[in-house]
């Protein structure tokens, strides 16, 4: 298990009371496993993110990740842990414009510490792994939405994460590049084992997934297995 919250909830202040956003939630996210989070804006979807990526701290509950609970670790830690076991594909890619496809993902292992050569061979590896080996020496303004959404993918996974988090990875895109994407994210995670959490308000892409959870007024339904 590379993901699993228990009886998480989170709270953010809104005038002189308080918002649930996350009501005692529960999750279990094996590796190998994709699993889809579904819900309307403001349901909740994008705190789930934030608190699985470690980046907030819920009010109650716990949160392990690749096997470590994070209840009482330091920024410190929780920043090596994000290094180590979490990669996350952010709505926007975000990628720099000076940059190649091949360096924008050398930048992420240079910041691991690993040596060039090394961190070259692993960036065209995952490149040739998402469908863009003939597009490693291409800048962000050289590639399609679809390509760089695939570069995020590739970045994302460049220190070998168990825990892939995706948020709306095919809100910018056409039908048929959204479809690829989350087609690709599947393939990724079956053969690299990683548990893949895919946030998004987009129901059409989701026969690629394993399962299935739904968000409403911060409550998470138990994950169905796709049909």
């Amino acid at each position: 298990m590379s993901l699993y919250l228990s009886d998480v909830t989170l709270t953010y202040p809104d005038g002189e009371d308080r918002l649930t956003a996350l009501d005692r939630v529960g999750l279990e996210v094996p590796r190998g496993t994709l699993t889809a989070v579904v819900g309307p804006s403001g349901s909740g979807k994008s705190s789930l993110l934030a608190v699985a990526a470690t980046l907030v701290t819920p009010d109650t509950g716990t949160v392990t990740v690749d096997g470590v609970t994070t209840t009482g670790m330091s920024r410190a830690e929780l920043t090596e842990l994000r290094r180590r076991a979490i990669g996350i594909v952010f709505q926007q890619p975000h990628l720099l414009p000076s940059l190649t496809a091949a360096e924008q993902l050398q930048l992420m292992a240079s910041i691991d510490g690993r040596s060039p050569a090394r961190a070259r061979g692993r960036a065209l590896e995952l490149l040739d792994a998402v469908g863009l080996a003939a597009q490693a020496g291409r800048r962000p303004h050289q590639l399609s939405g679809g390509q760089r959404q695939r570069v995020g993918i590739a970045r994302a996974l460049m220190n070998d994460p168990t825990l892939l988090l995706v948020d709306e990875p095919t809100s910018a895109l056409d039908h048929e590049r959204g479809a690829a994407v989350v087609d690709l994210l599947a393939r990724l995670t079956h053969e690299r084992s990683t548990a893949t959490v895919l946030v998004t308000h987009d129901r059409t892409h989701l026969t690629a997934a394993d399962r299935i959870a739904e968000v409403r007024d911060g409550r998470l339904r138990a994950p169905a297995t796709a049909t």
